[in-house]
């Protein structure tokens, strides 16, 4: 596959991460370096994205109760298989089992749901949301976490401040698994997080854009 250029940079960014953490702080399961988070209303036909990411990137499908969830997912399930792409489900468990996802991605109000999740499916991917440092802390189970924002972003956290790099690093440092950078990533300021102990980035508009049909 041949990437665009700023699709390259997210990619080799991302790629350098994951080795260099591993190395430090390996996980149970394998992480993908690169994850692309999609939204009903900012990504509404994310299994395009999905097929062009590279082998071994994840894709984390969040519906956010949509009606068309099933479809959807059963789209995105098709895509990842046959793009070498994993697939985890936000949240919704049971729909996860249904479209035989790869595992699980939970926000921060439903951490405590990955001690339960972890035992009935061992083979799952488990990630989850945090924001600060109590629920950073209280993160038991998981294979790694996503903090957020980084850099200055939109959707959700637009209203929130940034981490920047080093408030980044400090609430890292406090994690008791991998963690990946989430947050106005994109391929201009991607190469700032090298050295900043992440496992990995994420995204949503950025890596849409990047790894566009």
């Amino acid at each position: 596959m041949t990437l665009t250029e700023d699709a390259d940079a997210l990619w080799r960014t991302a790629t350098a991460l994951a080795r260099a953490a591993a190395a430090v702080s390996p996980s149970k399961h394998a992480l993908p370096p690169l994850l692309f988070f999609t939204d009903p209303a900012r990504t509404p036909r994310p299994w395009e994205t999905a097929a062009h990411l590279p082998v071994g990137a994840g894709v984390v499908f969040r519906h956010f109760g949509a009606a068309n969830a099933l479809e959807t997912g059963l789209r995105l399930r098709a895509a990842t298989k046959d793009a070498g792409v994993r697939l985890l489900v936000g949240l919704d468990a049971d729909l996860a089992e249904r479209i035989e996802a790869d595992g699980v991605h939970l926000p921060e109000r439903a951490l405590s749901a990955a001690y339960a999740l972890s035992g009935r499916r061992p083979d799952w991917l488990l990630t989850g949301a945090a924001h600060s440092p109590e629920a950073i802390r209280s993160a038991r189970d998981l294979d790694a976490l996503v903090l957020s924002p980084v850099f200055p972003a939109g959707g959700a956290s637009a209203a929130k401040a940034a981490l920047g790099i080093e408030g980044f690093k400090a609430l890292a440092a406090l994690a008791p698994c991998p963690t990946y950078a989430l947050g106005g990533i994109k391929a201009g300021n991607v190469a700032d997080l090298i050295g900043s102990g992440a496992c990995g980035i994420a995204g949503v508009d950025a890596v849409q854009s990047a790894f566009r049909p």
